[in-house]
């Protein structure tokens, strides 16, 4: 048997290469990795002294050569194949391992040139790969250091199954599609300009490559009609859902995950330093959102904003779920539970309730102040037979970003609460007005064609659950068009306004907070959710 190694990641590659010598196997390999090899005092031919070619034009040629790309697309059940072999003195190839130059890490890193980028895109490697991967059922191939202890269990048990040849052969394939991705997105984003090494990149490239790996299928879609199956992102952003570890309870649904993501991505969102927060969500909503000293005070004020949406919602939290709060939560329905942890008691309240489907996630490191980490950079919609691609809506919005508009300027406290509704309005769909008070949700309207009326639905909602607006913090996600949306919040209970302005109207609505005696403020930034 004859292996031949050729790897820019060299992880691991001495310790396999030993385990081949011991089985027998005969090592053939290139520049680099021969001479670590050989320093290893393992016995290894270099594929110049196999092709009788040396290799050239500082190590581009090497590989590219009939005695290894025939000794890999040889078919050993077809005679004409081997006599052609032995005819030209080309022995076989029957076991490839190579990974590719590290074309994403090179181009990833800041100020990176395009000579760079170039000499970075690997020819012999992935053309090896190929000839491998198509040859699958006489020539394995492993394009990744996670595939060497199994296949050396395989090898000292008698043999590489059929199986895990064609699996291997998926993964290569799969992995030179990501790799040609990789530099297609890379070159189709660049303003090419002569004489300039390190041209400008476009954030969205004239050709998208989505690389997508899928976690698991789905019982169905929305609705029982429909198929549906989740994927990651090849490289996924750190604590996000799909690095979520499912603890206990039945399979996730395709609802379940899109309105998981939603409360996770509003929970994250709150500084843990601000004290514990809890996010509801029903139908990709929030129903209920607020913070408290702890996990149980923070549930319980988001359960208060609408108790009747929370009935089999979306529960997530930014801080350990101790028991106390579990056995609060563990009295109503819930579909899905997520926190970055649990501890063994509250877990334990949750043990008879096996169709309750619990989460763990890690927050991500840094916090809500680095929107870097843990969110998508670019948001992906599909439409028709296109694709709408945008930067992700990670504005943050500080004190500072705050122009107060009005005569009556709000207080310490009411400006907390503005920032608090601005950013569940955030998460609420288009168009939203949010009510708020000390921390806690007090009425949300989502998804109205009329703001008018999603502020009265918020409105209806708060007098359901017994909630008061008098006194309360109101977010629009959008400027008011006229005063007439700003009147509705007002008699509903609302003393401060915050709303992003911009409107040809500002004027008269700033008049009419100022004839109502309200504070109002703007944030200069919009927040529609579709």
């Amino acid at each position: 048997m004859n292996a031949l190694l050729s790897v820019s990641d060299k992880t691991g590659i001495v310790e396999f290469a030993q385990a081949l010598h011991a089985l027998g196997v005969k090592l053939i390999s290139t520049g680099g990795t021969a001479r670590l090899l050989a320093e290893s005092g393992l016995p290894v031919t270099e594929v110049a002294e196999l092709t009788g070619f040396p290799e050239m034009l500082d190590g581009r040629v090497k590989t590219l050569h009939p005695k290894v790309h025939g000794a890999l697309l040889a078919r050993r059940d077809l005679p004409e194949h081997m006599a052609a072999l032995k005819a030209q003195a080309i022995g076989t190839i029957d076991l490839l391992v190579v990974n590719l130059y590290p074309f994403e890490a090179t181009v990833a890193r800041a100020g990176c040139t395009l000579e760079d980028a170039i000499e970075n895109i690997d020819i012999g490697g992935p053309a090896m790969v190929r000839s491998a991967a198509k040859n699958w059922k006489d020539v394995a191939v492993l394009t990744d250091a996670a595939q060497y202890s199994a296949v050396l269990a395989e090898l000292r048990s008698g043999g590489i199954s059929r199986k895990t040849r064609f699996a291997l052969s998926v993964a290569a394939f799969n992995r030179i599609s990501q790799y040609d991705g990789a530099i297609s997105d890379y070159l189709s984003a660049l303003d090419f300009e002569e004489g300039n090494p390190t041209p400008a990149r476009h954030l969205f490239p004239a050709q998208s490559n989505g690389r997508f790996v899928k976690l698991q299928d789905l019982r169905y879609g929305e609705n029982p009609h429909q198929q549906a199956a989740f994927y990651r992102d090849l490289h996924p952003a750190p604590g996000s859902l799909v690095m979520a570890q499912q603890l206990q309870g039945k399979e996730l649904s395709y609802n379940n995950i899109a309105d998981a993501d939603a409360a996770w991505e509003c929970v994250k969102s709150f500084d843990i330093a601000r004290g514990a927060a809890c996010v509801i969500v029903k139908h990709a909503n929030p129903c209920g959102v607020a913070l408290g000293v702890d996990p149980l005070e923070a549930y319980s004020k988001a359960f208060k904003t609408d108790p009747t949406s929370a009935f089999g919602g979306i529960i997530a939290l930014n801080q350990i779920l101790d028991e106390a709060a579990a056995l609060q939560i563990s009295k109503q329905f819930v579909e899905v539970l997520m926190a970055p942890d649990y501890t063994p008691r509250a877990l334990a309240v949750f043990k008879s309730k096996v169709n309750v489907r619990i989460l763990k996630i890690a927050l991500p490191p840094g916090g809500p102040s680095d929107w870097d980490n843990g969110r998508n950079g670019v948001d992906i919609k599909r439409v028709g037979s296109g694709l709408l691609m945008q930067t992700a809506d990670n504005h943050q919005l500080t004190l500072a970003d705050l122009k107060v508009v009005t005569r009556v300027q709000p207080t310490a406290e009411q400006l907390q609460d503005l920032l608090f509704a601005w950013n569940v309005a955030k998460f609420v769909k288009s168009n939203a007005i949010v009510f708020c008070r000390d921390g806690m949700t007090m009425g949300v309207g989502a998804g109205q064609m009329s703001r008018l009326d999603s502020a009265r639905i918020a409105s209806i909602k708060a007098q359901h659950a017994n909630l008061s607006l008098s006194g309360t913090a109101a977010a629009s996600d959008a400027f008011f068009p006229f005063r007439d949306g700003l009147d509705v919040v007002v008699d509903a209970g609302a003393t401060c306004v915050i709303q992003p302005g911009g409107s040809m109207r500002d004027q008269e609505v700033i008049d009419a907070a100022d004839e109502r005696g309200v504070a109002m403020v703007f944030s200069g930034v919009r927040h529609f959710r579709h």
